[in-house]
């Protein structure tokens, strides 16, 4: 911005001239102009003065209005030393159009009526506002007219929030590398939607469940060994989950049984009943155990107690295939064939039943980042994300995949979300979180992904398909901070003795 004019008065009107101290002297029966309050005083002196040439505007300042005084004056000036009644009377009337026409533009910025074409011809076509009165308004309501977007979203500036937000310049996104960095063989790997065969310990071991087997991959010798195997005639692997310390796991069997092995010592410890239906699901709680089953229940186990189950939840109406705990331990998270997703309460024994999918509902997961924010994913006849505040119980957002959803995971080490997909895309894809927006979409796979698991520092994940292969991905940053507990995760949310899941 620039200021043409140099004689001292001028520096009272603007604010962005600097220039050193001095003394400048009007003449007598000249004309002194100030401003005050968007008034222009006249008056007349009979000696010299000291001018300063800091300016200090005030509080209620009228900028459009000192403006249009300043441009209006320099124009008289150079004309008549003195303001004649007529002049005067000119003067007011021409401010006060132009204050009238900077209201104008000003309000319909802020109110919304953004018509580019109406803007740009009002401000250009008026010959009432100065040229130098022209460039200020443009630089003040333009950031830059390249990225003028035919429908934008304003702050009342014009100013193209949406589109820098949205652009690749202001997402500063990091390269993903969308080819796996192992691949698995994994013979009679089951396809079936319901079951949950892939689980990946705290302790980098990966167990995975294949047909009547279940097998161990380690991820520091890669070492694979065979943990048990049942009557293939009568039983089949239908779940695994490793506790949060990452030594015992539970199996899921055909049967309605459910067995817990120490890993290390390869020793089958229990063996829980209750269930008359395959045990489709499985999530630990410290020493607790929650088990979803066709049976259409949820039974509670607690390995300290002799007892098979000390408690059963029935609200489901068909197979529970979702369950998962909260990293609290207060909530728990189940889905089931019934398109329901029911939210329990274990403080007080309370359940909340969600009906907003339209399909089988397996896909759960709680975020490590924000307490009670739990993201559900619906089958084939759904195929939408929704995100809950399970403090209200209301859906906050909810999005449109395209694709049967299969298996939700927050990460750890960023606020973001993954996803895996069956019917009919069989893709992996990677979300931000709270600004949904896809960062990358990974492809492979050419059955449904249906089995998910993450690594204990949170960087990798694991996924598993019918077409009978288990594919390491390395997505997500290493964790910044260094003050990690021994899940590798330093969020205030997974309390030390959780299911890193």
């Amino acid at each position: 911005m620039e200021c043409n004019n140099t004689s001292a008065d001028i520096e009272q009107y603007c604010p962005f001239h600097v220039s050193s101290q001095a003394d400048y002297s009007i003449p007598k029966k000249s004309v002194r102009e100030s401003i005050s309050n968007g008034r222009i005083i006249s008056s007349t002196t009979g000696s010299k003065e000291k001018l300063s040439d800091r300016y200090i505007p005030c509080r209620h300042t009228n900028f459009a209005d000192k403006l249009c005084d300043a441009e209006s004056h320099n124009e008289l000036e150079s004309n008549s030393p003195q303001f004649s009644s007529s002049e005067e009377g000119d003067f007011v009337a021409k401010r006060e159009e132009n204050l009238r026409n900077y209201s104008q533009l000003l309000e319909s910025k802020l109110l919304g009526d953004d018509d580019e074409n109406t803007y740009w011809q009002l401000v250009e076509g008026s010959n009432n506002i100065p040229s130098h009165s022209l460039k200020l308004k443009r630089n003040a309501f333009r950031y830059k007219r390249e990225i003028h977007n035919p429908n934008p979203t304003t702050l009342g500036f014009g100013f193209d929030t949406d589109r820098l937000v949205q652009s690749d310049t202001y997402i500063q996104q990091r390269k993903i590398n969308k080819l796996p960095y192992k691949v698995l063989d994994a013979p009679g790997l089951i396809d079936d939607f319901y079951l949950n065969l892939l689980d990946w310990s705290s302790q980098n071991l990966v167990s995975v469940g294949l047909e009547s087997a279940v097998y161990v991959w380690s991820g520091c010798t890669s070492r694979v060994t065979k943990l048990l195997e049942v009557d293939e005639d009568t039983n089949e692997i239908t779940s695994v989950a490793w506790n949060g310390r990452g030594h015992y796991l539970a199996v899921g069997l055909e049967n309605g049984e459910m067995q817990i092995w120490d890993v290390h010592q390869q020793k089958q410890m229990h063996t829980l009943k209750g269930h008359t239906g395959r045990v489709s699901a499985i999530s630990w709680c410290d020493d607790f155990i929650s088990t979803g089953s066709k049976d259409r229940t949820i039974l509670h186990y607690d390995l300290r107690s002799s007892e098979n189950f000390f408690s059963k939840l029935e609200k489901h109406s068909q197979e529970v295939c979702g369950l998962k705990w909260s990293f609290d331990g207060v909530q728990l998270a189940s889905g089931g064939n019934d398109n329901k997703l029911c939210v329990w309460d274990a403080r007080k024994t309370l359940c909340a039943r969600l009906s907003a999918h339209r399909a089988a509902v397996k896909a759960l997961a709680w975020s490590p980042h924000e307490r009670n924010l739990l993201v559900s994913g619906g089958g084939t006849a759904d195929r939408r994300i929704k995100f809950w505040n399970t403090l209200t119980n209301e859906c906050i957002k909810s999005i449109d995949t395209g694709s049967q959803v299969c298996n939700l995971m927050f990460s750890k080490n960023v606020n973001e979300l993954v996803s895996t997909h069956g019917y009919s895309l069989n893709q992996i894809n990677i979300w931000s979180y709270p600004r949904i927006h896809k960062i990358a979409t990974l492809t492979g796979h050419t059955y449904r992904v249906l089995y998910l698991s993450m690594s204990p520092n949170g960087e990798s994940i694991v996924t598993g398909a019918g077409d009978e292969t288990l594919r390491f991905w390395n997505i997500f940053p290493p964790i910044k901070s260094r003050a990690m507990n021994i899940f590798g995760c330093s969020s205030g949310l997974i309390p030390s003795s959780m299911d890193i899941r």
